[in-house]
């Protein structure tokens, strides 16, 4: 099937880029929101990813090492041809649809990524209101970074045509998409979400089976669990520990500078879906219990301006 009307349920960290990013590859894209809070803060966050995308082809003039895979096909791209691409990001902004009704952001969408807050209850909610305005023709992905998509299957009405689309953070740098489907899902459907993810500047990473966590999550997660708890177990301090992987490693980014990209929430969803987190002794409870601090005071991650770190 051919896509060419996106909707993306969630305007977060990932939901943004998303749809930015679609549209700025000349998709027809519409964002789903909760509530009118909701838009306003989903608002920034696409005004800031135009900044991002603007000053990125800006320096691709001057600086090979700019280049940004998912922005442009090649590092070898004449000024002006770059210039087009700065309009093209900034017609896509103005472009993108935001509504909080269900009939218009979904009644007539080739394919709807979900970006919703990792928690299962809240999917199944969002499935179970959409299913009855969908057309008949679109799949449904979800974006979920560690839920199976064989155990929300059941909630959409179309498990053959359900499947999992999985961005890495900062989307129009790494530019991956981990496509992953379940038992259930049609072979037509499985090759469209992959000529799309192409579509859209995106390297396809195709899973055989489910996997929890997929490729990128099933490593990563491991990783900044383990600076969380060192942290929460008060074994050293946050700039401590990042300086322990940078010097140790020669990675440019600690694991909280990690976490504040990623988001708070994500991060504290992630833990507190654990049952051990239940006990606050634990080491996964004594983590969720930091992560919810910083949330409450409002530090949230990069978009707040805050989270471990204090941004500009």
């Amino acid at each position: 099937m051919e896509i060419k009307s996106v909707t993306v349920a969630g305007g977060g960290v990932l939901g943004s880029q998303i749809a930015l990013q679609s549209a700025y590859k000349g998709f027809d894209v519409t964002m789903w929101l909760r509530s009118e809070g909701s838009i306003g803060r989903a608002q920034p966050k696409l005004d800031r990813l135009v900044g991002i995308y603007t000053q990125t082809l800006e320096a691709m003039k001057t600086d090979p090492h700019a280049y940004c895979r998912g922005l442009a096909d090649s590092p070898d791209v004449p000024p002006e041809k770059l210039d087009e691409l700065v309009a093209r990001a900034k017609a896509a902004r103005g472009a993108i649809k935001l509504t909080t009704d269900i009939a218009e952001a979904f009644g007539d969408a080739d394919l709807v990524i979900e970006a919703i807050a990792e928690v299962m209850s809240e999917k199944e909610a969002f499935y179970r209101s959409i299913t009855s305005v969908l057309p008949e023709r679109t799949i449904l992905c979800t974006n979920s970074s560690t839920l199976l998509p064989s155990a929300m299957m059941d909630f959409t009405g179309r498990p053959d045509r359900f499947l999992a689309l999985h961005f890495a953070n900062n989307i129009w740098k790494n530019n991956t998409a981990e496509v992953m489907g379940t038992s259930e899902t049609s072979a037509d459907s499985y090759r469209s979400v992959v000529q799309f993810a192409q579509a859209i500047g995106m390297i396809p990473l195709e899973l055989n089976r489910e996997q929890a966590g997929y490729l990128l999550n099933s490593m990563l997660v491991p990783f900044l669990n383990a600076a969380e708890a060192l942290l929460a177990n008060d074994v050293a301090d946050v700039e401590t520990i990042d300086k322990a992987w940078m010097l140790g490693t020669g990675a440019p980014l600690g694991p909280f500078r990690i976490l504040d990209i990623v988001g708070l929430n994500t991060a504290y969803n992630i833990v507190a879906a654990s049952p051990q987190a239940q006990d606050p002794n634990s080491t996964p409870g004594r983590i969720a219990a930091l992560l919810k601090k910083l949330i409450d005071e409002g530090r949230t991650g990069v978009n707040a301006k805050a989270g471990f770190y204090t941004y500009d």
